[in-house]
């Protein structure tokens, strides 16, 4: 972890609000349930689990598009968990976002330049012909052609509208930026290319990554630590070698033995975890803990109570009653 932290989440929270029947009571869902992690200058933080999980609200909660519940968000020393709209202006330009889906994310009624243009003119950054050099010095920066400039998002490829969410994103000048399963939507190919992009990016910036996927094989070649997520809880976290070589949350080690293997031989030699039992509702998860009904170790006080994220060593925290002391 680097010594100075970008980002630290302290126990963060987002709950919904329900709307209540004629004769019900109004319901909470706990999307996000009390998370905890921070994030070096200049790193990478693998976040994943399966879909539903929480993943994209805790990003979105992060960067203020959510009123978190509670908890606080700590970017860069400063508490900016209940700042104003105006108090957060600052904030903007350095917290930006790449969506998932490049083609919903894009106005179909700009072309290139006018989107990519558009965080410039929010920020008021740049002015005239320095604004239309730097959307040009942009779209070259994301692998497309000066010619793109004047196109519309229908025109591109999917690979190529997500190098324009980049493009849009890098507009801000940003220093950290959450990025929101960029390469669900696209084939494996242009999914590497993509990657390629993030990684000279920060290499040559030194931008701070959350990023958000299901993808367990992209994440451990991206990321520098990895969190894992279940039903709005942060379940285990650590380095990414030390999280794939020595997995102890037995969630975890049911994601990872679904990864594909490109070895027929090591493919055929690898278990795989088929987890039973019923998802609970988040909206009712219960006392204990919320995998406690899937997983196969479960012990009697699993039902019970909740389990804390602890560390197990200096670089490895799970949520588990199997390793309490």
């Amino acid at each position: 972890m680097s010594e100075n932290i970008c980002l630290d989440v302290q126990d963060l929270k987002m709950h919904f609000k329900l709307k209540s029947g004629l004769f019900s009571k109004a319901k909470t869902l706990k999307a996000v349930d009390g998370v905890s992690f921070s994030i070096g200058q200049g790193e990478t933080m693998g976040l994943v689990g399966e879909s539903g999980c929480g993943k994209t609200t805790v990003g979105r909660s992060i960067l203020r598009l959510y009123e978190a519940t509670g908890g606080k968000i700590i970017f860069q020393g400063t508490d900016i968990t209940h700042y104003s709209d105006a108090q957060m202006q600052p904030f903007r330009k350095k917290m930006q976002m790449i969506f998932q889906d490049p083609y919903t994310s894009l106005d179909p009624r700009k072309n290139i330049g006018d989107i990519i243009a558009e965080p410039m003119w929010a920020l008021k950054l740049y002015e005239g012909k320095d604004r239309q050099d730097r959307v040009r010095e942009l779209i070259s920066m994301v692998g497309l052609k000066p010619d793109h400039i004047n196109r519309y998002p229908h025109e591109f490829s999917g690979g190529q509208r997500q190098r324009i969410g980049i493009a849009r994103a890098l507009a801000a000048e940003p220093e950290f930026i959450v990025c929101d399963e960029p390469i669900s939507a696209l084939d494996v190919s242009i999914q590497a290319q993509v990657i390629n992009i993030l990684e000279e990016l920060q290499e040559r910036f030194g931008f701070t990554y959350l990023f958000i996927s299901h993808d367990l094989s992209m994440v451990r070649h991206i990321s520098s630590r990895v969190g894992v997520m279940y039903m709005g809880n942060l379940v285990e976290y650590a380095p990414v070698n030390e999280l794939y070589e020595h997995m102890l949350h037995p969630y975890t080690r049911s994601l990872l033995s679904a990864v594909p293997v490109a070895d027929p031989i090591q493919a055929r030699k690898q278990q795989r975890i088929v987890l039973e039992g019923d998802v609970p509702s988040p909206i009712d998860p219960g006392p204990g803990c919320p995998f406690a009904s899937r997983c196969p170790m479960a012990k009697s006080v699993c039902s019970q109570e909740k389990p804390l994220l602890r560390n197990v060593n200096d670089k490895h925290q799970v949520a588990c009653h199997l390793y309490d002391k």
